[in-house]
Parts: C-alpha cells; sequence; structure tokens
C-alpha cells in the first residue's frame, strides 16, 4: 500500500473536482429541466467527494483508506461522466460504464468496510 501514497494528492484533487462538478451539475439540472440524468450524476459526485476528503485524511488511521478512495473516485468518475455524457452528446461514454462504475463504486465501499479488519500498525 505504501506506493499508493503518491497518489495520495490525486484522491484530494479529485475530492475537491468532484465537490465543484456535483454543484455545477444540480445548477445544470435545474436550469436545463434533466433532473434524472444531471441530477443522479450530481447525487453521485456530492455524495462522495466528502468520502474521498474524509479517506484522504483518514488514511493513517487503517490501511484500505487509500486503495478504497481511488477505486470510490474511479467507480464515481466514470458511473457520472456516463450520465453526463448521455445528457450532452446523447451516448454513452462506453458500453456498460454506468454498471461498470456502479461497480466500482460498490468495490470502494466494500473496501472501506474492509478498513475495519486492516487497521495501522503505527497510530
Amino acid at each position: 500500500m505504501e506506493r499508493l501514497d503518491n497518489l495520495r494528492p490525486l484522491i484530494l484533487f479529485v475530492s475537491g473536482m468532484m465537490g465543484a462538478m456535483g454543484v455545477a451539475l444540480a445548477a445544470a439540472a435545474s436550469h436545463a429541466g434533466d433532473t434524472l440524468l444531471l441530477g443522479s450524476a450530481s447525487t453521485m459526485c456530492l455524495a462522495h467527494a466528502p468520502v474521498l476528503l474524509s479517506l484522504y485524511l483518514g488514511q493513517k488511521f487503517f490501511r484500505t483508506a487509500t486503495i478504497a478512495a481511488l477505486v470510490l473516485g474511479l467507480g464515481t468518475v466514470i458511473f457520472a461522466g456516463d450520465l453526463v455524457s448521455r445528457h450532452f452528446l446523447g451516448d454513452r461514454l462506453f458500453v456498460m460504464a454506468a454498471p461498470t462504475g456502479g461497480t466500482t463504486m460498490i468495490l470502494g465501499w466494500l473496501l472501506v468496510a474492509a478498513g475495519a479488519f486492516f487497521r495501522q500498525r503505527h497510530v
């Protein structure tokens, strides 16, 4: 897991960008009248942005925090990206993108749960 430490700043960056995009997508959904796609993308971004921030900050408390944050972030970007792509481009990001992103988010949450069993040695 120590090799992932170099990617930790990416978690903070994605958390901030995801929060900003979540707000922007909520505004777009309210003005464009598409609460189905853009609203759902906004919800996923706004739900996971603070989680990524928490995992970034909690890395010293359990070993799976960094990998969980990376997996959750990737899943959220794929899922929300697919919904945004469907809205603005009229087509999917790629075949099975939303289910892939959703499954990846579930995996990320399971990695968070696994952290209960893989605590850091030096807290």
